[in-house]
């Protein structure tokens, strides 16, 4: 589907995972993760409309850490270390935002995509950025140099509105003769001729018709790291066996779907404020003028990406070193579960925990933060549930199975950072408090203790919708790769996988920048390839 202009005001991002732009995935039922959720499921919500996730995402705008893609280097995907990279973050960037932080070797202005500021701020934004630099952390340009410390979140906003990849990108070259886009349209298989194994193009589905388009030079396969290894599965590359078990004819072996990432949060880490200063959709939408500042002058609360405002970033393993590199990020929320009455529903809460702990804040004032794993050390699959491309598939994220539980270890640190605000003079003015009330499927912990944080995170376990890693780049030697580092699918001529699921290991950064990052490198792979010829 098209994008429309209500999906570009920035507060309705939760209410947007129940229109007909989300593919509305949700996780198999897990046993040791989304178990304070519906049926045990977390949601895993994907963009279905021009622009992708990147119309659905809370705009959140970060790169990573330097050594993210150096060890993508290092691990054998020669050209992808962090140098080579960052030309292709920078190219594509139109640096909106303006203060003494930002380091301009890191950035332009001019390009497509729009980076800007949050044009307002709750005072919880501003208590939190203040407490972050009175308990000693810098406050820094998280996408300049060093990551380490508080910042007001960069999002890809321009004028306070959604600046999607859609808006950057397509619409100012709808015209051009050479692009032809259909909408409504499923890609059902990937043509590929057996005998010689090249990609010769696709089948689609419009409507109730099946059409075949051909390719004169590659197929270019960008369908995001759920169903670009469903589509290569149902086309027949993927896991013998697991294709065979599905009656699909096996035309190339390789590890599709495995390595799936994500960043988990704990949700639900909710604090009170003695103030009437948080986001609520009753008060913004009872208040006029909160409307006609949008409306007229793209201002106000409604700019506020979903009510996430503010970022902190720690490497809990360097805890002195500015220049660390990042495995815990704090994600501040200006609000409660309570504050939007979608919310629960937007992470499929089950009502009973909902209203066990958080129906009583619905008359309170506060905030959230998401403490979040950066570097996940357990990984995920995407699997088919039968050989018919219009099943959806299944996501089994797998959040927690690590055996040394070093994911469930720093939430629990995350947990005890977001406390240790509470020490700052900052958060003291807004009397901020944990609140207290335990969950119910923890009660046979003691609240508060590491063992109550690390059952509450297996009962709420938040994605951030940042899935990735499922079409594994690597050079030949490795056998888990599925693509080389020309993003070319081993064993097959003429096709190639760009988007968040080549990534080898997901970086310490929102995906969304990464991705469009990935986007434009391979862009200029592919020109310099077909120039050539």
């Amino acid at each position: 589907m098209g994008e429309n202009f209500i999906m570009d005001i920035p507060i309705v991002a939760n209410f947007l995972q129940f229109s007909p732009a989300n593919w509305n995935y949700k996780t198999i039922q897990m046993n040791g993760s989304c178990l304070g959720m519906m049926n045990n499921q977390c949601r895993i919500p994907r963009g279905k409309v021009m622009g992708g996730s990147s119309v659905l995402n809370y705009m959140i705008f970060t790169r990573g850490h330097k050594n993210d893609y150096d060890q993508w280097a290092s691990n054998g995907c020669d050209g992808w270390s962090y140098d080579e990279v960052k030309p292709f973050f920078i190219k594509s960037e139109d640096n909106r935002i303006e203060n003494d932080n930002i380091d301009s070797l890191y950035h332009r202005k001019g390009g497509y995509l729009t980076v800007s500021e949050i044009p307002f701020k709750t005072p919880i934004a501003n208590a939190f950025l203040k407490a972050g630099a009175e308990m000693g952390y810098p406050i820094v340009d998280v996408n300049g140099a060093a990551q380490i410390g508080y910042s007001y979140l960069p999002v890809s906003m321009r004028n306070g509105t959604r600046w999607s990849t859609s808006r950057a990108f397509l619409h100012p070259i709808r015209r051009r003769r050479n692009l032809h886009v259909t909408k409504y349209t499923l890609v059902t298989k990937i043509i590929i001729d057996e005998k010689s194994k090249k990609a010769l193009g696709v089948e689609i589905m419009k409507g109730n018709t099946k059409l075949r388009v051909f390719a004169r030079k590659e197929v270019i396969l960008s369908a995001g790291a759920i169903n670009s290894p469903q589509l290569l599965m149902v086309s027949g590359i993927g896991p013998r066996d697991h294709l065979r078990e599905k009656q699909i004819k096996v035309i190339q072996d390789l590890k599709v779907g495995y390595n799936l990432q994500d960043h988990v949060a704990l949700g639900g880490l909710t604090f009170t404020v003695n103030d009437t200063v948080s986001i609520k959709t009753t008060r913004i939408l009872d208040d006029p003028m909160s409307l006609d500042n949008y409306f007229k002058y793209h201002k106000g609360p409604l700019t506020i990406p979903g009510g996430a405002e503010a970022i902190a970033f720690y490497d809990l393993n360097q805890p002195g070193n500015p220049a660390g590199w990042p495995n815990l990020e704090l994600l501040l929320i200006g609000g409660m579960l309570s504050s939007e009455e979608t919310l629960r529903r937007n992470f499929g809460i089950r009502d009973d925990v909902y209203n066990k702990v958080y129906k009583q804040t619905e008359t309170m004032d506060g905030y959230m933060i998401f403490p979040m794993v950066m570097r996940p050390k357990s990984f995920g699959r995407v699997f088919l549930k039968d050989s018919n491309p219009r099943h959806y598939p299944l996501i089994d994220m797998n959040y927690f199975s690590d055996p040394n539980e070093e994911d469930l270890n720093v939430l629990v640190a995350g947990v005890r950072k977001s406390q240790e605000l509470l020490k700052s003079p900052a958060m003291r003015r807004l009397d901020a408090k944990l609140f207290p009330t335990p969950l119910p499927g923890c009660s046979n912990h003691v609240f508060d203790t590491d063992a109550y944080w690390k059952c509450h995170a297996r009962q709420l376990s938040f994605t951030i919708y940042h899935q990735s890693g499922t079409c594994k780049m690597g050079p030949a030697t490795d056998p888990d790769a599925v693509v080389d580092p020309q993003l070319r699918v081993h064993g097959i001529s003429n096709l190639r996988v760009i988007d968040a699921s080549i990534m080898p290991l997901i970086p310490s950064a929102h995906t969304n920048a990464p991705t469009i990052m990935i986007a434009e490198k391979g862009a200029d792979m592919v020109k310099k390839a077909w120039n050539k010829r």
